[in-house]
């Protein structure tokens, strides 16, 4: 047995290993686009291989294609998108054509495991082509933005449920803290009192709304150009086989696709998937933001606010024993900016088609399902192994309330502003505490002071104390409690 075989294309004849299932438009992609070492996303090879098997079933519904070839292809494709046979999907991900090196890839390697199957050798297409059976009724055109909409509805789906599981772990620590007292900060400095709780609350509402849009993006994601063929006009394709094809893959798949009422609009704009970008590029940002804030507020232990401590996840440092580093929000950060980076990418690209066709496809594929795959991960990451371990550090969040002068802000009802700022002045200088000089001149009581600064009052609307102290208020409004 030889170690090639010669295959033949348009352009001539070119030796192809004898063991490979891939052919010769599979071995001109290998030398035209050797650029990146990456490979087609494992979700978008099943997605295609899947859009073969229904291909194969509405060509023989039509009567297309024989008994026998349908059933060596479905089996073919079933193994595919189950997983087997990954390392014979060669080509680069970036790749001109519009994914046609993609499609071809997937073409000859179910085409030659089909021909195996029915007991041929490799390379005998005259038993099963890559056209003229595996490709029949379809174009890389419409066949690819189908498969890629296929994955990315998986991974979309997946992304918002890791976005679910990261906001339950927010959750959790929102009602853990919710009793923890503590400095709020506005551009960096001191504000007023919230709740660790509270901040934490703000973070699972900001992955909630994540999460949601995310959910809903999917629908937009279900209509199909499949049947479309080169231009969305479906020559070449069977009416019956284009109205089966696509209730065939809905079947395979479990999804809700349905066959666009403009085929033409599916096979030229690419903007659902900058649209699904967006999204994820939302997602990112709000990641960015929390991973950044439980930096900052974890940053010391000694030099920094230690208001909250994360749990150690591996030694920090090669010469200084003892340090440990933020390294999960430290990643979660990097994924956000490659993400928003990615967006900028698909945009571009989805936003560079020409008439009929968008050629840039898989350079959307490539940056959207790795980014939606790698986003899901770095948010259960984040969840199970950062957030769900976070503890308060409870005497350190009442050390920075109690040495602000941010209490000031809730006197200001009782005194008025000037007083209260005359008082925060002096309270910075003469290094006395807030309470000692507000009690010293007289401006209230030790009771109304505890009324005041109860931590219930002063995290919720309204003015600290004002139940109990309403005498008072009224007094002050008509000028007559000035102190």
């Amino acid at each position: 047995m030889t170690d090639t075989r010669v295959e033949k294309d348009l352009l001539g004849e070119l030796p192809v290993p004898a063991r490979a299932y891939y052919g010769i438009h599979t071995m001109r992609a290998l030398k035209n686009f050797n650029v990146s070492g990456c490979t087609v996303h494992p979700q978008l090879v099943r997605a295609l291989a899947e859009v073969k098997w229904a291909a194969a079933r509405a060509n023989h519904r039509a009567g297309l294609l024989s008994a026998a070839i349908t059933e060596a292809i479905c089996t073919a494709a079933r193994e595919v998108a189950g997983g087997k046979l990954a390392d014979q999907i060669v080509v680069d991900a970036f790749q001109g054509g519009a994914g046609t090196s993609t499609n071809m890839n997937i073409n000859e390697v179910l085409a030659n495991r089909a021909i195996e199957l029915l007991g041929g050798q490799k390379g005998d297409y005259q038993m099963v082509h890559p056209l003229n059976h595996v490709n029949l009724s379809q174009s890389t055109n419409d066949t690819y933005p189908t498969a890629l909409r296929v994955a990315a509805i998986r991974l979309v789906l997946d992304l918002s449920e890791a976005m679910a599981e990261l906001q339950t772990a927010l959750q959790e620590k929102e009602a853990q803290f919710a009793g923890t007292l503590k400095l709020g900060r506005t551009e960096l400095q001191d504000a007023l009192p919230v709740t660790l709780g509270q901040e934490f609350s703000a973070y699972a509402e900001a992955v909630a709304r994540d999460r949601w849009r995310l959910y809903k993006v999917e629908e937009r994601l279900r209509q199909i150009n499949l049947g479309g063929t080169a231009v969305g006009t479906g020559l070449n394709a069977p009416p019956k086989y284009i109205y089966q094809v696509v209730e065939e893959l809905r079947q395979i798949t479990g999804m809700g696709l349905a066959r666009a009422e403009n085929m033409i609009d599916l096979t030229q704009n690419a903007d659902v998937f900058a649209e699904v970008s967006g999204l994820v590029k939302a997602a990112a940002v709000n990641l960015n933001k929390i991973a950044g804030d439980l930096m900052l507020l974890s940053s010391g232990p000694a030099g920094g606010p230690a208001e909250i401590n994360l749990p150690p996840r591996q030694a920090g440092s090669s010469i200084m024993p003892g340090k440990v580093n933020p390294v999960i929000p430290e990643m979660v950060k990097q994924v956000a900016w490659q993400a928003m980076g990615a967006d900028q990418v698909i945009c571009q690209a989805c936003g560079s088609g020409w008439l009929e066709l968008n050629s840039f496809l898989p350079l959307v594929a490539h940056n959207l399902l790795h980014t939606l795959e790698m986003l899901a991960k770095t948010a259960r990451i984040f969840a199970y192994d950062c957030i769900a371990g976070i503890s308060a550090n409870e005497r350190r969040c009442l050390r920075w309330l109690d040495e602000s002068l941010t209490m000031v802000t809730a006197l200001v009802p009782y005194i008025g502003y000037e007083q209260a700022t005359d008082l925060a002045k002096k309270a910075h200088h003469s290094r006395k505490t807030l309470k000692e000089l507000v009690i010293a001149k007289g401006l209230c009581s030790e009771e109304e002071w505890q009324e005041i600064f109860k931590p219930r009052h002063l995290t919720r609307p309204g003015i600290a104390g004002a139940r109990k102290l309403a005498g008072r208020l009224e007094r002050k409004k008509s000028g007559g409690d000035e102190n």
